[in-house]
């Protein structure tokens, strides 16, 4: 799979108030921490674990948002072609 950057890496917010969409579109932590995905109304659609020092390319909707239980979660706007 092919990623291409779409934006600059920023901190996820850290409750429903303040999630991102990283422009429409790494964790660098030694902690496992939850990441939640919802909708641009602070709608929850689901939360996952970002486990220490891991990555994860999530699937979501241009204006879904991500927030993170802590700011050390990094993310960037991507897109994937094969």
């Amino acid at each position: 799979m092919k990623i291409k950057v779409l934006g600059t890496e920023a901190a996820c917010g850290t409750s429903t108030s303040n999630g991102s969409n990283f422009g429409s579109s790494t964790n660098s932590g030694t902690t496992d921490r939850l990441v939640s995905v919802e909708t641009s109304a602070n709608v929850l659609i689901g939360t996952f674990t970002l486990k220490a020092s891991g990555t994860e390319v999530v699937s979501k909707d241009a204006s879904n948002e991500i927030f993170a239980a802590n700011a050390e979660i990094l993310g960037v706007g991507v897109a994937t072609s094969s």
